[in-house]
């Protein structure tokens, strides 16, 4: 068989007269190797003059003899007229498809604005790192002195109630310090609640009272290191149920309500047993056996009233006037200062009961980043 035949046979091999190609590569084939002076154009179904194929329609445009060829790329626009489109407004003159985008954009951002600002606050709002503040006096109070607190809370007493209940109910607010970081305050509210099989559940969550809803801190959790971390406010640290337990020691027996019996308790609770003197307690002992005390105990209203009678004797508290504790509740506030310390205590007025105790710093410390006024501890009980 000649070369011209064999030409002639691959000729007629194609479809002839139909216009479409079998396959794909057939038509590939047929528009490189045919003799049309444009080959491309045997691709194009005969009537529709639209292409078959995506690539094709490359060829066609890059190829094809007219002026404008890659307008051949756009798809025939449709016979059906287009629907109008329905306005509320008229569109403002000037608007364009890209102003129309601009305008999306900036809404956009403004929207996220306002969702960023409702989470963390306002630039002039401070954030969950951000330490609490010290309670300040109200101007122009007039300080109450122990002595004269004490016969109101012997009168609160008189009555025998609230009665004393063993397990407590406390909000705090504690600094954590590190080496070369700035310190962080961790907010966190614990229950404790004792059941008549003498088991108890304690509860931790952190949370911020003064800023409902916002995220807090916490340095509890399975973050590696503990490393102060981020919780939505209400996140629950721990919730643990402890068996049966019974002691005869403080601060575990129930407190006496009595000034004296209460003194000999709290001198159990601060001194170690190798090395008890018989000496009254300081007045920095004394506040740290009623943190003691509270951790493990709500006090009734006679043991509070005894609690009143040994602030008053040690002569180390000097009442400041009112204040506005971080619970919103008002208080006298009586203060002592040690070793770069000011410890303020917030007692009810009318009954003498513990509402708070504040530690605050007197002096710098660069080696934590503290500065005189940082606030170091704050716990607020509630009953």
């Amino acid at each position: 068989m000649t070369e011209e035949h064999a030409g002639r046979r691959r000729r007629r091999s194609l479809p002839a007269s139909s216009g479409r190609l079998a396959q794909p590569w057939a038509q590939l084939l047929a528009a490189l190797f045919g003799r049309s002076r444009r080959p491309w154009a045997r691709l194009l179904p005969a009537p529709s003059g639209r292409l078959a194929r995506p690539w094709v329609r490359l060829l066609a445009a890059l190829f094809g003899r007219s002026r404008r060829p890659w307008a051949r790329l756009l798809t025939a626009p449709s016979r059906r007229p287009p629907r109008a489109r329905r306005r509320l407004l008229p569109p403002p003159p000037g608007r364009t498809r890209r102003a129309r985008l601009v305008w999306g954009l900036a809404a956009t951002a403004v929207v996220l604005a306002v969702a960023l600002d409702a989470v963390l606050g306002g630039a002039g709002t401070p954030r969950a790192v951000a330490a609490p503040r010290p309670l300040t006096v109200r101007t122009q109070s007039a300080p109450v002195p122990l002595t004269d607190l004490t016969a109101l809370a012997d009168a609160a007493a008189s009555g025998g109630s609230p009665r004393l209940r063993r397990g407590t109910h406390v909000q705090s607010w504690s600094l954590g310090m590190s080496d070369g970081k700035p310190p962080v305050t961790l907010p966190e509210e614990r229950v404790v609640r004792w059941h008549a099989d003498a088991t108890h559940t304690e509860l931790v969550v952190a949370t911020d009272p003064r800023h409902p809803g916002r995220p807090v801190l916490t340095d509890e959790g399975d973050v590696e290191g503990d490393a102060p971390h981020e919780v939505a406010d209400g996140h629950v640290i721990s919730r643990t149920t402890y068996p049966p337990m019974w002691s005869d020691a403080p601060p575990e027996a129930p407190p006496p309500h009595t000034a004296a019996a209460l003194s000999a308790y709290l001198t159990e609770v601060v001194r170690p047993r190798t090395d008890r003197s018989t000496a009254p307690l300081s007045t920095a002992e004394l506040l740290d056996a009623t943190v003691e005390l509270l951790d493990h105990w709500t006090l009734g209203a006679r043991e509070s009233a005894a609690l009143v009678h040994l602030f008053a004797r040690t002569g180390g508290l000097r009442p400041v006037g009112e204040v506005t504790d971080r619970l919103g509740r008002s208080g006298h506030a009586y203060v002592h200062d040690a070793r770069g310390i000011r410890r303020m205590l917030v007692l009810e007025p009318r009954t003498g009961a513990v509402l708070g105790m504040e530690d605050t710093f007197t002096e710098d410390d660069p080696g934590y980043g503290v500065k005189a006024g940082d606030v170091m501890g704050y716990s607020a009980w509630l009953r």
